[in-house]
């Protein structure tokens, strides 16, 4: 099967590296990927926004199935015109990629089907946001509505933060994505992260993790678009994966597609576990970063016919195998992460992986022959181990043979798994 994977960043590289290993690839190109994913594909130059261009590719290099990494060309429609022209594609339609794009429109179909979420209202302008929160209180949630990189989320803890975010999200922090504020409930508990592939009408769950989002450790400081993750998440018992399948996972499936838009591709649901049970934070319609990196460690099963079989509709036919042990992926950022940050700075060495550890490339380039850091999230670096304690030991002991000068991390990845597996 020749194989084009769409996207440049660490998931994108978890994905290549994870599909080079199936018998039935016989081709993998990627576009525009990186210096990680150069080593397990071909890359080409297409402008990946560019629908029309990824088509003539698909078409010239008679491509049997594209693999779209990153949620933006989903919500763009790539998904729609691959499919309209007869090319089986990975990742949900337009209309389905709102479970992502859009907040308020995923919060919609909860309220429809009575999927157990944070209660919510939308709103297109400051005022009556900030009358609404003045009357609910602190702590609130304030989401810009679109697309805007993990960043548009506020869990604001007093009043004043609030209003703030809403100043911010209809000020244009967002761009377009602020044009309108969903404002929900705070909700208690403890955060899981739940994967699934869908065809439109089957759920197969995959493997929960747990990723980190503050920048700092003991989780301070500003959000980012994740800072470590590892799987499985230990709050995800038997029973509590059982109960999100029932309540949210198949209610969301059979909703959407009587909605008029089925959903293929994978579900990655964001959950609160509370002292109700599990609750929707919110869905994205394409694999975590940096959770796939350790779901794609995990997974035993060949990949490519897993994700073929969401895209055919034949999903009923396979099962996904996982591997017992933990994984667990650091991530090395450029100083000054998430705010603004030096590009271009040299990586002088990444250690070679082994059987359990190796290093995904996030925002990394070439440059002359130099690898360097382009992006704020620049490497993954993750291991697998038999508890996440001992994942975590071996991640850090690769991270320490990192030689760059302008990386940093957070030290503490896994501490509520580590502290589980103390007691």
């Amino acid at each position: 099967m020749k194989v084009l994977l769409i996207g440049s960043g660490g998931r994108e590289h978890a994905l290549a590296w994870k599909l080079r290993q199936s018998p039935r690839l016989t081709a993998l190109y990627a576009a525009p990927g990186n210096p990680g994913i150069a080593e397990e594909a071909t890359l080409v130059d297409i402008d990946t926004a560019d629908n029309a261009a990824v088509l003539d590719f698909c078409r010239t290099e008679t491509i049997d199935f594209v693999v779209v990494g990153p949620e933006a060309p989903l919500v763009a429609g790539l998904a729609d015109t691959l499919r309209d022209a007869g090319i089986a594609v990975f990742g949900p339609s337009a209309a389905a990629a709102q479970l992502e794009g859009s907040k308020g429109f995923t919060k919609d179909i909860c309220a429809k089907y009575n999927i157990p979420t944070g209660a919510y209202q939308r709103f297109t302008s400051a005022e009556p946001a900030k009358a609404y929160i003045r009357e609910q209180g602190a702590p609130i949630v304030i989401k810009a509505d679109g697309l805007a990189a993990g960043k548009g989320v506020t869990v604001a803890m007093t009043l004043d933060e609030a209003l703030d975010a809403v100043d911010s999200c209809f000020s244009g922090a967002f761009g377009a994505a602020g044009a309108e504020v969903v404002v929900e409930a705070y909700l208690d508990g403890e955060e899981a992260s739940f994967f699934c592939l869908c065809d439109g009408k089957t759920a197969l769950a995959l493997a929960s993790a747990q990723d980190h989002k503050r920048v700092g450790d003991g989780d301070t400081g500003p959000n980012t678009g994740g800072m470590g993750a590892y799987s499985p998440a230990p709050v995800m018992t038997p029973d509590m994966v059982e109960r999100t399948m029932r309540e949210i996972i198949e209610p969301t499936i059979s909703g959407m597609a009587d909605s008029g838009h089925p959903f293929t591709g994978v579900l990655f649901a964001g959950l609160m576990i509370t002292a109700k049970g599990p609750e929707l934070i919110e869905y994205n319609v394409r694999f975590g970063d940096p959770e796939c990196q350790v779901l794609m460690m995990r997974l035993k099963s060949d990949l490519l016919p897993l994700l073929h079989a969401a895209a055919t509709g034949t999903l009923a036919t396979v099962s996904a195998e996982w591997r017992d042990e933990a994984a667990l992926t650091v991530v090395m950022a450029s100083k000054g992460y998430p705010a603004a940050y030096e590009k271009n700075t040299p990586i002088a060495a990444i250690p070679q992986a082994d059987a359990g550890t190796k290093v995904f490339h996030a925002g990394t380039a070439l440059k002359d022959g130099q690898l360097v850091a382009t992006g704020g999230r620049v490497l993954n670096v993750t291991a697998m181990g038999g508890s996440v304690s001992a994942a975590k030991d071996k991640a850090y002991a690769a991270l320490d043979k990192v030689e760059w000068d302008n990386g940093f991390c957070r030290r503490d990845i896994g501490w509520q798994a580590v502290e589980r597996e103390k007691v």
